[in-house]
C-alpha cells in the first residue's frame, strides 16, 4: 500500500491562544510561538508516516530559509521527498496562525511556490509505473491554492492515475473570491472521494444546505462526498448510503490541521482495506488527536495510540 500526497506545503508560525486580538499599536503576549510544518499535503504525509503508512510527498518550495525548513521537516522516516519541486527566487507557502481563546483560528498567509507546482512528467511516470496489485491512494490537498494545477493537465493526470489503480481523494482550501465551481467541476468526475467542509461547500456551490451541496458535487461526477461540520460531525453521501458520523471527545486547543489529520486517518484505514464506516472512525479519531496543540501535527496519534483509543471509544452513526 502507498499514498502519493500532492498539494500545498507551508511553514506555519503559530501562537498559543491569546486573550484578544490586539488593537492598533497594542502588544499582546502569548505563552509560546512555534514554527512548524504545515499545509494539507505535508500534514497528511506527516500524519500518515506516524501511522506507519509509506507516503510520497509532492509539492513546491522556494530557495530561502523557510523553504529549507519545510524540506528538512518533511524529510522524516516514512516520507519520500524526491518529487518536491524547487522554484528559485520564490518563498514557500507561509502562514501565520492567530489563536484567540474561545474563537475560531485566524490566518494570514502567502501561497508562495505552491502556485508554481505542476504535475510534471516525473510524477506522471510514477503513477503509471506503481505496482498495480497494491492499494494506492492519490491525495490532492489544498486545491484552489495551487494555481498551476487549474488546467486540463490535472484532469489528464487524475484520469491516468485512476486508470492505473489509484483511488483519488480531493481536499480544498478556499483562497480569495474566485469562480470556485468553474475551476472545480472539470476534475470532480475523476475524484473518488471529495472532502470539503460545509463552509467551503457553501462558497463553492452557493448552497447553504450541505445536502444540496453534496447533490451538486455528486451530480458533477464525484464518487463519494464527505462534508465535515466540526462539532457536528461528518456527513457522508455516496451512491449506496447516506449517513452522519459523530465526533470523539477531545481536549481542544486549536483546530489547525484537524481536517488534514481526518484525511490521514481515513486514508490509512482505506489502504488497509477497512470498510468505510470504520475508516471514518480512524479519520475522526486522528482528527480529534490533532486539536490538542497549536501545531498541525504535533499531537497526532501514532498507530499504537490510535488503536488503543479506538478500543476505548465508539463513534455514533446516524442514517440520513
Amino acid at each position: 500500500m502507498t499514498c502519493l500526497c500532492c498539494g500545498i506545503l507551508f511553514a506555519d508560525i503559530a501562537c498559543y491562544p491569546i486573550s484578544h486580538l490586539p488593537e492598533e499599536g497594542e502588544l499582546v503576549t502569548t505563552d509560546k510561538i512555534e514554527l512548524n510544518l504545515g499545509g494539507c499535503a505535508s500534514n497528511v504525509a506527516f500524519d500518515l508516516a506516524r501511522l506507519g503508512v509509506p507516503v510520497t510527498l509532492a509539492g513546491g518550495v522556494g530557495d530561502d530559509a523557510l523553504s529549507e525548513f519545510i524540506v528538512h521537516a518533511a524529510s522524516v522516516p516514512g516520507i519520500e521527498t524526491k518529487f518536491l519541486q524547487q522554484f528559485p527566487g520564490h518563498c514557500p507557502g507561509t502562514a501565520m496562525h492567530i489563536n484567540v481563546y474561545d474563537q475560531d483560528r485566524r490566518f494570514i498567509c502567502t501561497t508562495g511556490a505552491n502556485d508554481l507546482f505542476v504535475f510534471n512528467d516525473d510524477l506522471l511516470r510514477y503513477v503509471k509505473e506503481s505496482q498495480s496489485s497494491a492499494r494506492k491512494i492519490l491525495y490532492l490537498g489544498g486545491f484552489f491554492m495551487l494555481r498551476g494545477l487549474e488546467n486540463e493537465r490535472t484532469v489528464e493526470f487524475l484520469d491516468t492515475a485512476r486508470k492505473h489503480g489509484w483511488t483519488t481523494v480531493l481536499d480544498v482550501v478556499l483562497n480569495g473570491h474566485r469562480p470556485y465551481w468553474e475551476i472545480l467541476e472539470p476534475i470532480l468526475p475523476y475524484t473518488d472521494i471529495f472532502m470539503p467542509n460545509e463552509h467551503e461547500g457553501e462558497k463553492i456551490t452557493d448552497y447553504r444546505d450541505p445536502y444540496d451541496q453534496a447533490k451538486m458535487f455528486l451530480d458533477a461526477g464525484a464518487g463519494t462526498v464527505l462534508i465535515t461540520q466540526g462539532e457536528g460531525g461528518t456527513l457522508c453521501f455516496g451512491v449506496e448510503e447516506q449517513f452522519r458520523a459523530g465526533i470523539y471527545p477531545t481536549n481542544y486547543v486549536s483546530g489547525s490541521g484537524a481536517g488534514d489529520a481526518f484525511c490521514a486517518g481515513l486514508i490509512a484505514a482505506l489502504l488497509e482495506g477497512i470498510n468505510f464506516r470504520d475508516a471514518l472512525c480512524w479519520g475522526s479519531a486522528v482528527g480529534a488527536s490533532s486539536v490538542r496543540g497549536v501545531s498541525t501535527t504535533g499531537t497526532v496519534f501514532n498507530r499504537k495510540e490510535l488503536l488503543a483509543f479506538l478500543d476505548e471509544h465508539s463513534l455514533v452513526f446516524e442514517n440520513i
